[in-house]
Protein backbone atom coordinates (compact mmCIF):
# COMPACT_ATOMS: atom_id res chain seq x y z
CA UNK A 1 0.00 0.00 0.00
CA UNK A 2 0.93 3.38 -0.84
CA UNK A 3 -0.14 6.62 0.73
CA UNK A 4 -1.79 9.34 -1.12
CA UNK A 5 1.50 11.31 -1.31
CA UNK A 6 3.15 8.44 -3.74
CA UNK A 7 -0.04 8.28 -6.02
CA UNK A 8 0.48 12.40 -5.88
CA UNK A 9 4.39 12.28 -6.72
CA UNK A 10 3.24 9.52 -9.76
CA UNK A 11 0.76 11.78 -11.71
CA UNK A 12 3.36 14.91 -11.08
CA UNK A 13 6.05 12.90 -12.32
CA UNK A 14 4.45 11.65 -15.79
CA UNK A 15 3.13 15.11 -16.44
CA UNK A 16 6.25 17.21 -16.09
CA UNK A 17 7.87 14.73 -17.43
CA UNK A 18 5.90 14.33 -20.33
CA UNK A 19 6.33 10.43 -20.56
CA UNK A 20 2.21 10.00 -19.98
CA UNK A 21 1.10 8.27 -23.57
CA UNK A 22 -2.47 7.87 -22.48
CA UNK A 23 -4.29 7.49 -18.83
CA UNK A 24 -8.11 6.02 -17.99
CA UNK A 25 -9.58 6.78 -15.02
CA UNK A 26 -13.15 4.06 -14.34
CA UNK A 27 -14.76 2.34 -11.46
CA UNK A 28 -16.69 4.94 -10.05
CA UNK A 29 -16.46 5.14 -6.17
CA UNK A 30 -20.49 5.96 -5.61
CA UNK A 31 -22.69 6.48 -8.43
CA UNK A 32 -23.71 9.77 -6.28
CA UNK A 33 -24.22 12.60 -8.88
CA UNK A 34 -21.59 11.78 -10.72
CA UNK A 35 -22.72 12.02 -14.52
CA UNK A 36 -19.67 10.73 -16.28
CA UNK A 37 -18.65 6.29 -16.28
CA UNK A 38 -15.11 7.07 -16.60
CA UNK A 39 -12.66 9.93 -17.88
CA UNK A 40 -9.48 9.53 -20.53
CA UNK A 41 -6.57 11.42 -21.09
CA UNK A 42 -4.22 12.62 -23.73
CA UNK A 43 -1.56 15.09 -23.99
CA UNK A 44 -2.57 17.44 -27.21
CA UNK A 45 -0.51 20.51 -28.17
CA UNK A 46 -2.47 23.55 -28.58
CA UNK A 47 -1.27 26.79 -29.96
CA UNK A 48 2.11 25.25 -29.20
CA UNK A 49 1.67 24.26 -25.48
CA UNK A 50 1.37 21.23 -23.80
CA UNK A 51 -2.03 20.19 -22.66
CA UNK A 52 -3.80 17.33 -21.44
CA UNK A 53 -7.20 16.57 -23.07
CA UNK A 54 -9.97 14.73 -20.58
CA UNK A 55 -13.32 13.10 -22.14
CA UNK A 56 -15.78 12.57 -19.79
CA UNK A 57 -17.81 9.87 -21.19
CA UNK A 58 -21.59 10.35 -20.23
CA UNK A 59 -23.85 7.75 -21.59
CA UNK A 60 -23.31 7.59 -25.45
CA UNK A 61 -21.63 11.16 -25.36
CA UNK A 62 -18.10 12.27 -24.47
CA UNK A 63 -17.66 15.48 -23.63
CA UNK A 64 -14.00 16.78 -23.58
CA UNK A 65 -11.44 19.39 -21.82
CA UNK A 66 -8.09 20.29 -22.46
CA UNK A 67 -6.23 21.15 -19.46
CA UNK A 68 -3.04 22.83 -19.45
CA UNK A 69 0.04 21.15 -18.25
CA UNK A 70 0.68 22.56 -14.78
CA UNK A 71 -2.86 22.00 -13.88
CA UNK A 72 -3.35 18.04 -15.08
CA UNK A 73 -1.79 16.09 -12.24
CA UNK A 74 -3.97 17.79 -9.81
CA UNK A 75 -7.15 17.32 -11.78
CA UNK A 76 -6.05 13.54 -12.19
CA UNK A 77 -5.55 13.33 -8.86
CA UNK A 78 -8.61 14.85 -7.72
CA UNK A 79 -10.83 12.48 -10.10
CA UNK A 80 -8.89 9.80 -8.06
CA UNK A 81 -9.66 10.89 -4.42
CA UNK A 82 -13.45 12.29 -4.99
CA UNK A 83 -14.89 10.03 -7.69
CA UNK A 84 -12.77 6.93 -9.07
CA UNK A 85 -11.22 4.25 -7.50
CA UNK A 86 -9.11 2.69 -10.93
CA UNK A 87 -6.53 4.46 -12.81
CA UNK A 88 -4.38 2.71 -15.57
CA UNK A 89 -1.69 5.02 -16.37
CA UNK A 90 0.71 4.06 -19.48
CA UNK A 91 4.26 6.08 -20.33
CA UNK A 92 6.64 4.90 -22.84
CA UNK A 93 8.58 3.13 -20.17
CA UNK A 94 5.97 1.52 -17.62
CA UNK A 95 2.29 1.17 -17.04
CA UNK A 96 1.34 1.78 -14.02
CA UNK A 97 -2.32 0.33 -12.58
CA UNK A 98 -3.69 2.37 -9.37
CA UNK A 99 -6.30 0.85 -7.29
CA UNK A 100 -7.93 2.68 -4.05
CA UNK A 101 -10.03 0.59 -2.04
CA UNK A 102 -12.92 2.13 0.00
CA UNK A 103 -10.88 3.40 2.91
CA UNK A 104 -8.68 5.03 0.26
CA UNK A 105 -5.62 2.89 0.66
CA UNK A 106 -3.62 3.17 -2.67
CA UNK A 107 -1.57 0.38 -4.23
CA UNK A 108 0.34 0.84 -7.42
CA UNK A 109 1.11 -1.55 -9.64
CA UNK A 110 4.13 -1.27 -11.95
CA UNK A 111 4.91 -3.21 -15.24
CA UNK A 112 7.28 -2.94 -18.56
CA UNK A 113 5.56 -1.08 -21.35
CA UNK A 114 4.79 -3.61 -24.46
CA UNK A 115 6.55 -0.97 -26.65
CA UNK A 116 8.62 2.06 -26.31
CA UNK A 117 6.39 5.12 -28.43
CA UNK A 118 6.45 8.62 -27.67
CA UNK A 119 3.24 10.13 -27.33
CA UNK A 120 1.28 11.88 -30.51
CA UNK A 121 0.16 15.23 -29.22
CA UNK A 122 -1.26 16.07 -33.12
CA UNK A 123 -4.81 17.19 -32.02
CA UNK A 124 -6.92 15.81 -34.23
CA UNK A 125 -4.96 12.56 -34.79
CA UNK A 126 -5.95 9.07 -36.00
CA UNK A 127 -8.17 7.04 -34.36
CA UNK A 128 -6.21 4.93 -31.56
CA UNK A 129 -7.62 1.15 -31.31
CA UNK A 130 -7.34 -1.11 -28.61
CA UNK A 131 -5.78 -3.58 -31.75
CA UNK A 132 -4.00 -0.79 -34.07
CA UNK A 133 -3.09 -1.26 -37.42
CA UNK A 134 0.55 -2.03 -38.59
CA UNK A 135 1.39 -4.73 -36.00
CA UNK A 136 0.50 -8.06 -37.21
CA UNK A 137 -1.94 -9.87 -34.67
CA UNK A 138 -1.67 -13.66 -35.20
CA UNK A 139 -5.46 -14.27 -34.79
CA UNK A 140 -6.25 -11.47 -37.23
CA UNK A 141 -4.13 -12.78 -39.42
CA UNK A 142 -5.48 -15.86 -39.52
CA UNK A 143 -9.09 -14.50 -39.73
CA UNK A 144 -8.33 -12.40 -42.83
CA UNK A 145 -8.62 -9.55 -41.54
CA UNK A 146 -5.28 -8.77 -41.68
CA UNK A 147 -2.25 -9.75 -43.70
CA UNK A 148 0.74 -10.66 -42.76
CA UNK A 149 2.25 -7.00 -42.18
CA UNK A 150 -0.43 -5.85 -40.20
CA UNK A 151 -2.40 -4.48 -42.79
CA UNK A 152 -6.11 -4.41 -42.56
CA UNK A 153 -7.72 -5.33 -45.46
CA UNK A 154 -10.06 -2.86 -47.10
CA UNK A 155 -13.49 -5.75 -47.43
CA UNK A 156 -12.56 -6.53 -43.43
CA UNK A 157 -12.55 -2.74 -42.05
CA UNK A 158 -15.65 -3.08 -40.66
CA UNK A 159 -15.12 -5.93 -39.23
CA UNK A 160 -12.10 -4.85 -37.47
CA UNK A 161 -14.09 -1.87 -36.13
CA UNK A 162 -15.93 -4.06 -34.76
CA UNK A 163 -13.69 -6.15 -32.60
CA UNK A 164 -12.20 -3.35 -31.33
CA UNK A 165 -15.14 -1.79 -30.21
CA UNK A 166 -15.99 -5.07 -28.05
CA UNK A 167 -12.85 -4.67 -26.59
CA UNK A 168 -13.47 -1.31 -25.89
CA UNK A 169 -16.11 -1.96 -23.72
CA UNK A 170 -14.25 -4.95 -22.46
CA UNK A 171 -11.78 -2.88 -21.49
CA UNK A 172 -14.10 -0.39 -19.69
CA UNK A 173 -15.29 -3.55 -17.37
CA UNK A 174 -11.55 -4.72 -16.88
CA UNK A 175 -11.51 -3.54 -12.79
CA UNK A 176 -15.30 -5.59 -12.48
CA UNK A 177 -13.75 -9.10 -13.11
CA UNK A 178 -12.34 -11.07 -9.74
CA UNK A 179 -8.27 -10.54 -9.64
CA UNK A 180 -5.47 -12.88 -8.19
CA UNK A 181 -7.38 -16.31 -9.50
CA UNK A 182 -8.05 -17.23 -13.08
CA UNK A 183 -10.62 -16.06 -15.08
CA UNK A 184 -13.83 -18.63 -16.47
CA UNK A 185 -15.78 -17.51 -19.64
CA UNK A 186 -18.67 -18.10 -21.60
CA UNK A 187 -19.05 -17.03 -25.15
CA UNK A 188 -22.90 -18.59 -26.18
CA UNK A 189 -23.73 -18.59 -29.68
CA UNK A 190 -20.10 -18.03 -30.65
CA UNK A 191 -20.40 -18.84 -34.50
CA UNK A 192 -17.20 -18.09 -36.49
CA UNK A 193 -16.07 -16.78 -33.07
CA UNK A 194 -13.91 -13.25 -33.85
CA UNK A 195 -14.79 -12.04 -30.93
CA UNK A 196 -14.26 -15.13 -29.02
CA UNK A 197 -10.33 -14.74 -30.26
CA UNK A 198 -10.03 -11.07 -29.55
CA UNK A 199 -11.57 -11.36 -26.35
CA UNK A 200 -8.71 -14.40 -25.46
CA UNK A 201 -6.13 -12.45 -27.28
CA UNK A 202 -6.87 -9.20 -25.12
CA UNK A 203 -6.72 -10.71 -21.76
CA UNK A 204 -4.32 -13.70 -21.90
CA UNK A 205 -1.74 -12.45 -24.69
CA UNK A 206 -2.29 -8.08 -24.31
CA UNK A 207 -3.83 -7.89 -20.59
CA UNK A 208 -1.75 -11.38 -19.23
CA UNK A 209 -4.95 -12.64 -17.27
CA UNK A 210 -4.77 -16.65 -16.69
CA UNK A 211 -8.23 -17.72 -18.10
CA UNK A 212 -10.32 -20.45 -19.61
CA UNK A 213 -12.69 -19.37 -22.20
CA UNK A 214 -15.22 -21.83 -23.45
CA UNK A 215 -17.46 -20.93 -27.06
CA UNK A 216 -20.61 -23.35 -27.35
CA UNK A 217 -22.27 -23.01 -30.76
CA UNK A 218 -24.63 -25.68 -32.37
CA UNK A 219 -22.85 -25.67 -35.45
CA UNK A 220 -20.84 -28.49 -35.88
CA UNK A 221 -18.54 -27.94 -39.14
CA UNK A 222 -17.71 -23.94 -37.35
CA UNK A 223 -16.78 -25.26 -33.95
CA UNK A 224 -14.41 -27.62 -35.45
CA UNK A 225 -12.96 -24.90 -38.12
CA UNK A 226 -12.23 -22.54 -34.81
CA UNK A 227 -11.12 -25.40 -32.26
CA UNK A 228 -8.23 -26.21 -34.92
CA UNK A 229 -7.32 -22.65 -35.39
CA UNK A 230 -7.58 -22.10 -31.51
CA UNK A 231 -4.83 -25.36 -32.22
CA UNK A 232 -2.91 -23.57 -34.69
CA UNK A 233 -2.38 -20.26 -32.53
CA UNK A 234 -1.52 -22.05 -28.89
CA UNK A 235 -4.86 -20.57 -27.52
CA UNK A 236 -4.75 -24.02 -25.25
CA UNK A 237 -7.23 -21.98 -22.58
CA UNK A 238 -9.65 -21.70 -25.34
CA UNK A 239 -12.11 -24.23 -26.20
CA UNK A 240 -14.76 -24.96 -28.69
CA UNK A 241 -17.70 -27.09 -28.05
CA UNK A 242 -21.44 -28.55 -29.75
CA UNK A 243 -24.27 -27.27 -27.76
CA UNK A 244 -27.62 -25.61 -27.07
CA UNK A 245 -27.58 -23.20 -24.42
CA UNK A 246 -30.51 -24.02 -22.22
CA UNK A 247 -28.59 -27.67 -22.28
CA UNK A 248 -25.51 -26.42 -21.65
CA UNK A 249 -24.70 -27.19 -17.49
CA UNK A 250 -20.65 -28.02 -17.35
CA UNK A 251 -19.46 -25.12 -15.20
CA UNK A 252 -20.73 -24.03 -11.86
CA UNK A 253 -19.62 -20.56 -11.51
CA UNK A 254 -18.50 -18.13 -14.81
CA UNK A 255 -17.20 -14.70 -14.74
CA UNK A 256 -18.29 -13.52 -17.85
CA UNK A 257 -20.67 -14.55 -20.17
CA UNK A 258 -20.95 -12.83 -23.75
CA UNK A 259 -23.80 -13.76 -26.04
CA UNK A 260 -23.71 -12.09 -29.53
CA UNK A 261 -26.87 -12.67 -31.37
CA UNK A 262 -29.23 -15.43 -30.22
CA UNK A 263 -32.08 -15.29 -31.67
CA UNK A 264 -35.56 -14.46 -29.57
CA UNK A 265 -35.47 -15.89 -26.22
CA UNK A 266 -32.33 -17.90 -26.78
CA UNK A 267 -30.72 -14.43 -25.50
CA UNK A 268 -32.70 -14.67 -22.49
CA UNK A 269 -31.84 -18.21 -21.69
CA UNK A 270 -28.18 -17.14 -21.80
CA UNK A 271 -28.62 -14.15 -19.18
CA UNK A 272 -30.60 -16.91 -17.21
CA UNK A 273 -27.88 -18.84 -16.91
CA UNK A 274 -25.01 -15.71 -16.28
CA UNK A 275 -27.23 -14.55 -13.54
CA UNK A 276 -27.08 -18.15 -11.68
CA UNK A 277 -23.41 -18.44 -11.83
CA UNK A 278 -23.00 -15.12 -10.62
CA UNK A 279 -21.08 -13.81 -13.42
CA UNK A 280 -19.19 -10.42 -12.85
CA UNK A 281 -19.90 -9.02 -16.61
CA UNK A 282 -22.12 -9.69 -18.70
CA UNK A 283 -22.37 -8.93 -22.82
CA UNK A 284 -25.24 -9.05 -24.87
CA UNK A 285 -26.31 -8.52 -28.28
CA UNK A 286 -29.72 -10.12 -29.20
CA UNK A 287 -30.53 -10.75 -32.53
CA UNK A 288 -34.19 -11.34 -33.23
CA UNK A 289 -36.37 -10.76 -30.93
CA UNK A 290 -40.34 -11.78 -31.61
CA UNK A 291 -42.02 -12.91 -28.12
CA UNK A 292 -42.78 -9.19 -27.16
CA UNK A 293 -44.25 -8.32 -30.85
CA UNK A 294 -46.55 -11.10 -30.55
CA UNK A 295 -47.69 -9.81 -26.80
CA UNK A 296 -47.92 -6.49 -26.85
CA UNK A 297 -51.26 -4.37 -27.04
CA UNK A 298 -52.02 -1.14 -26.12
CA UNK A 299 -54.50 1.60 -27.50
CA UNK A 300 -52.69 4.38 -27.21
CA UNK A 301 -49.96 2.99 -29.10
CA UNK A 302 -52.16 1.81 -31.77
CA UNK A 303 -50.39 4.08 -34.39
CA UNK A 304 -47.05 2.80 -33.71
CA UNK A 305 -48.21 -1.07 -33.12
CA UNK A 306 -50.25 -0.78 -36.11
CA UNK A 307 -47.32 -0.47 -38.95
CA UNK A 308 -45.60 -3.59 -39.12
CA UNK A 309 -42.09 -2.33 -39.41
CA UNK A 310 -42.34 0.18 -36.48
CA UNK A 311 -44.07 -2.23 -34.28
CA UNK A 312 -40.94 -4.72 -34.90
CA UNK A 313 -38.37 -2.07 -34.16
CA UNK A 314 -40.40 -1.08 -30.69
CA UNK A 315 -40.51 -4.57 -29.49
CA UNK A 316 -37.38 -5.14 -30.12
CA UNK A 317 -35.97 -1.78 -28.08
CA UNK A 318 -39.04 -2.61 -24.98
CA UNK A 319 -37.48 -5.86 -24.88
CA UNK A 320 -34.06 -4.97 -24.51
CA UNK A 321 -35.38 -2.26 -21.82
CA UNK A 322 -37.33 -4.86 -20.12
CA UNK A 323 -33.52 -7.24 -19.92
CA UNK A 324 -31.84 -4.34 -18.50
CA UNK A 325 -34.36 -3.41 -15.83
CA UNK A 326 -34.43 -7.28 -14.95
CA UNK A 327 -30.74 -7.14 -14.60
CA UNK A 328 -30.87 -4.12 -12.30
CA UNK A 329 -33.56 -6.11 -10.01
CA UNK A 330 -31.02 -9.30 -9.83
CA UNK A 331 -28.36 -7.34 -8.71
CA UNK A 332 -26.56 -5.49 -11.50
CA UNK A 333 -25.94 -2.20 -13.61
CA UNK A 334 -26.65 -2.48 -16.74
CA UNK A 335 -26.43 0.06 -19.52
CA UNK A 336 -27.14 -0.27 -23.24
CA UNK A 337 -24.80 0.87 -25.62
CA UNK A 338 -23.90 1.09 -29.03
CA UNK A 339 -22.10 -1.91 -30.71
CA UNK A 340 -21.73 -0.93 -34.33
CA UNK A 341 -22.94 2.20 -36.57
CA UNK A 342 -27.08 1.76 -37.30
CA UNK A 343 -25.89 1.69 -41.10
CA UNK A 344 -24.46 -1.85 -40.86
CA UNK A 345 -26.73 -3.51 -38.83
CA UNK A 346 -30.16 -2.42 -36.83
CA UNK A 347 -29.20 -4.95 -34.48
CA UNK A 348 -26.54 -2.66 -32.67
CA UNK A 349 -27.76 -2.51 -28.93
CA UNK A 350 -25.48 -3.92 -26.51
CA UNK A 351 -26.30 -4.85 -23.07
CA UNK A 352 -23.53 -4.29 -20.62
CA UNK A 353 -23.93 -5.27 -16.97
CA UNK A 354 -21.81 -5.18 -14.49
CA UNK A 355 -22.70 -7.00 -10.77
CA UNK A 356 -23.42 -4.51 -8.38
CA UNK A 357 -25.29 -3.56 -4.99
CA UNK A 358 -28.84 -3.88 -5.96
CA UNK A 359 -30.18 -0.78 -3.95
CA UNK A 360 -34.04 -0.05 -3.58
CA UNK A 361 -35.70 -2.84 -5.51
CA UNK A 362 -38.61 -2.16 -4.50
CA UNK A 363 -38.67 1.23 -6.32
CA UNK A 364 -37.13 -0.47 -9.64
CA UNK A 365 -40.07 -3.34 -9.30
CA UNK A 366 -42.37 -0.87 -9.50
CA UNK A 367 -41.04 1.05 -11.81
CA UNK A 368 -40.41 -2.37 -14.35
CA UNK A 369 -44.00 -3.85 -13.61
CA UNK A 370 -45.83 -0.81 -14.36
CA UNK A 371 -44.13 -0.57 -17.79
CA UNK A 372 -44.67 -4.49 -18.11
CA UNK A 373 -48.18 -4.90 -17.41
CA UNK A 374 -48.47 -1.25 -20.01
CA UNK A 375 -47.25 -3.67 -22.72
CA UNK A 376 -49.10 -6.34 -21.79
CA UNK A 377 -45.84 -8.58 -21.76
CA UNK A 378 -45.21 -11.80 -19.70
CA UNK A 379 -41.36 -12.02 -20.52
CA UNK A 380 -39.66 -15.19 -20.65
CA UNK A 381 -36.60 -13.81 -18.51
CA UNK A 382 -38.87 -12.65 -15.85
CA UNK A 383 -40.81 -16.12 -15.55
CA UNK A 384 -37.49 -18.36 -15.93
CA UNK A 385 -35.67 -16.11 -13.03
CA UNK A 386 -39.06 -15.55 -10.50
CA UNK A 387 -37.15 -17.51 -7.77
CA UNK A 388 -34.14 -14.83 -7.87
CA UNK A 389 -36.67 -12.12 -8.19
CA UNK A 390 -38.49 -12.98 -5.23
CA UNK A 391 -35.58 -14.06 -3.06
CA UNK A 392 -35.33 -12.06 -0.38
CA UNK A 393 -37.87 -9.40 -1.24
CA UNK A 394 -41.50 -9.91 0.17
CA UNK A 395 -42.97 -7.22 -1.59
CA UNK A 396 -42.33 -8.73 -4.99
CA UNK A 397 -43.67 -12.42 -3.82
Amino acid sequence: MYPVESLKALLEQVITGRTLITATLSQLRSKGGVTYSKVQIKPVELKGKLHYQFAYYIGPKVEHRNIPAEDAAEEMLTLLRETFRQGLLCTASADYQVLISKKYKVSILTKSASKQEAPDLAHNRRKQYVLDEGEPVPFLVELGIMNSEGKVLAKKYDKFRQINRFLEMVQDVLGDLPAGRPLTIVDFGCGKSYLTFALYHYLAVREQRELNIVGLDLKADVIAHCGALAAKLGYDRLRFLVGDIADYNELDQVDMVVTLHACDTATDAALEKAVRWGASVILSVPCCQHELFAQVQSDVLSPLLSHGILKERFSALATDAIRAKLLDLMGYRSQLLEFIDMEHTPKNILIRAVRSDSGDNAAKWREYSAFRDFLGAEPYLERVCSDLLTAGQPELS
